[in-house]
């Protein structure tokens, strides 16, 4: 092992509990994990067991809710011991037993809820917090007021559930959570709160809240019974579902870093034994969930400022995957403990790699959010789009095949490689034919820009993997219907991907597709004109406008990125405020409709404009191609169409349907 790295394997104590290691699994939602009574099911025990044999030292669970009445949640949505305390405790005990004997921790993560940041499909329309104020989500909902009784439930309950909690064998709890805009957050934050009584006003009034539910557990538990409390030291929110963006001057209206250091005494002081800390809140979501478009290790600079003034651990997430980063985070003093949550969704054996020296097989988590945070927000379920067994571990993995097979499969973009590996690992004989001579078809062009880099290592990381596992990649070979007659193969699948749809504008020598700029083969200029605010569209603006570059979006919609998707909220509002943020000019209902030597006439209904440019740059979509699979359909049997051949959609689905077929050769 790489002698730097050895730090992360270090033991540490949270109060008097001690961690195998540093590296932490990070809270997130356990939507799918959990049955109707509010206990884990099979597939929630085999998803943390699977993190804990990865070998992460302390797992930390999910939301879980200490109680299912004042803000009431669809069930099965996320735990809640206080539903059935028999049942968890049974259910409970089975996950943790397990887990222990890999020699890590988990702590259960316990939730007051989401107050004004409920997800409706979790709660509906029923919102309740400090006070009353705007919904984040649902713009026609005021929150109803908590009254006192109400709070001194949720304390109750609180202790209640860590007693549970203990029983079960849980290591120890953490507290959500005075961060990201959360319902005991919204309690701090003197935007939110309006309170005249003993929990507003003053600063000590708002944590009133969070202290009693610390003070309540350690009286249930003991006071050796740990309690970790997920914390941000600024909110970054400008005004109501408005945030700031890296760089940007604003006059903060949450918590900012001054209050955040005040409140993280008064914290410390009353009792929690770690901080597990970020920055942002709801109305800045893409701090506390952050996209490709932000910095890797964005919270230490943060979190730095915490362990000035902090005796206890703190633990950091945000992008921390690569060991030279969190290995250095440690040692100058930034941060104790690294916590990993999407990426141990794309890959769980993450410490386990880095340990054996192999953190070139660690799949790469793209920060795409689609299988995670997406999932969550609209179906209460969380996946990965990097790897489709996520969640479903058992019932979803991969076995030997019973009558191994000679499998061709044409073409290696990322449904190809997928269906490749998956076959391969299942013992299939598999040879791949790649047209070009690097594998990862259009996430090579989508990956070009400095923020994408995790798309090429995902490209990487499938042509490593492919060579460990003797595929035959046949680079540099366009497929006939003759070759794949001649090859014989048993199975056949066809994955020959999307090609970029092109615009002619009066035959003009300027007008280029943005892959074609992406991978360098045209030169954009200095200005340019982006045709479509798809997310590639926009994503090639972005890109350009860091360069420098002058740039407009033209968009026949009225916003961009309405077509595709539909992307996690978080890319979504961040990549829109970057738009803005960089002075891209967005032309909306609009369209391009003539080349001019001096760039391009824009038109917005009757109106035209001269724009000028150096280039128009075409990214209005994607056109499958399936001519190939059409020839052989009939002539070959067991032939299959996979990815972007079938039906553009993104990487997400690419991985998941190729990963579908190729389990069941």
């Amino acid at each position: 092992m790489n002698e730097k790295h050895k730090i992360l394997f270090e033991p540490i104590k949270i109060g008097k509990l001690e961690i195998k290691n540093r590296f932490v699994m990070a809270p997130m939602g356990p939507g799918g994990l959990c049955d109707a009574d509010g206990t884990y099911n099979e597939r929630g025990v085999e998803y943390y067991v699977e993190r804990a044999k990865g070998g992460t030292g302390l797992i930390m669970t999910g939301v879980t809710m200490v109680e299912n009445d004042i803000e009431k949640c669809n069930l099965p949505s996320m735990p809640c011991p206080t539903l059935n305390p028999l049942n968890f405790i049974s259910t409970g005990k089975k996950m943790t037993e397990r887990i222990h004997a890999y020699g890590s921790k988990i702590f259960l993560q316990l939730s007051a809820g989401f107050g004004r940041v409920s997800i409706p499909s979790i709660v509906g329309r029923t919102a309740v917090a400090p006070s009353a104020i705007p919904h984040r989500w649902l713009p026609d909902v005021t929150c109803r007021e908590l009254t006192v009784e109400e709070i001194k439930t949720y304390v109750r309950k609180f202790a209640e559930s860590a007693a549970i909690a203990k029983k079960a064998g849980f290591d120890g709890v953490e507290i959500h959570a005075v961060h990201e805009g959360y319902l005991l957050d919204q309690f701090a934050i003197s935007f939110f709160n309006n309170r005249t009584d003993e929990y507003g006003g003053s600063l000590r009034n708002r944590l009133r809240f969070a202290i009693e539910i610390v003070q309540a557990i350690k009286e249930a538990c003991g006071q050796d019974f740990p309690v970790s409390l997920r914390y941000s030291i600024k909110s970054f929110i400008k005004d109501w579902k408005q945030g700031g963006l890296p760089g940007e001057e604003f006059a903060e209206k949450g918590r900012d870093i001054e209050e955040g250091i005040e409140a993280a005494k008064i914290l410390e002081e009353a009792g929690y034994d770690a901080f597990n800390g970020d920055v942002g809140s709801y109305d800045s979501w893409y701090w506390s969930h952050p996209p490709m478009y932000m910095e890797k290790g964005l919270y230490l600079p943060y979190n730095e400022i915490l362990k000035k003034v902090l005796k206890v651990p703190v633990i950091t997430a945000g992008r921390m995957e690569d060991p030279e980063l969190a290995s250095e985070a440690v040692i100058q003093g930034k941060t104790d403990m690294i916590a990993l949550g999407r990426p141990l969704l794309a890959d769980a054996e993450i410490p386990n790699k880095i340990m054996t020296h192999k953190y070139h097989k660690v799949r790469p988590c793209l920060s795409c959010q689609e299988g995670c945070m997406g999932r969550l927000a609209s179906y209460a379920t969380i996946s990965c789009a990097v790897n489709p067994a996520c969640g479903r571990e058992a019932e979803y993995g991969l076995e030997p095949a019973r009558d191994n097979k000679n499998v061709m499969i044409v073409g290696g973009g990322v449904a190809g490689m997928e269906a490749a590996r998956v076959c391969a690992i299942r013992g299939h004989k598999v040879t791949l034919f790649e047209k070009t001579d690097r594998l990862g078809g259009n996430i090579i062009p989508g990956g070009a820009p400095d923020f994408k880099e995790d798309d090429i290592a995902l490209a990487k990381w499938y042509t490593n993997e492919l060579k460990e596992l003797n595929v035959d990649v046949r680079y540099n070979t366009e497929v006939s219907k003759e070759m794949i007659k001649e090859f014989n193969a048993d199975v056949v699948l066809v994955a020959t991907g999307s090609t970029p749809k092109v615009l002619n504008i009066d035959n003009s020598d300027k007008v280029y597709t943005a892959e074609e700029v992406l991978l360098g083969k045209k030169d954009a200029g200095n200005s340019a004109i982006i045709i479509g605010g798809g997310l590639v569209g926009s994503e090639t603006a972005l890109w350009l406008a860091n360069k420098g570059k002058k740039v407009t979006l033209v968009e026949m919609q009225d916003d961009i990125l309405t077509v595709g998707g539909p992307l996690c909220h978080a890319n979504e509002d961040m990549l829109k405020a970057l738009v803005k943020f960089k002075n891209i000019d967005t032309r909306f209902n609009s369209v391009v409709s003539k080349a001019h030597d001096n760039g391009f006439i824009v038109k917005s209904g009757d109106k035209e404009e001269l724009i000028e440019a150096d280039s128009a740059i075409v990214a209005i979509g994607y056109v499958s191609q399936k001519n190939l699979y059409n020839e052989i359909r009939f002539d070959v049997p067991n032939v299959q169409l996979l990815g972007d051949a079938n039906e553009v959609k993104n990487i997400m689905y690419a991985i998941w349907d190729a990963y579908e077929v190729a389990r069941n050769i």
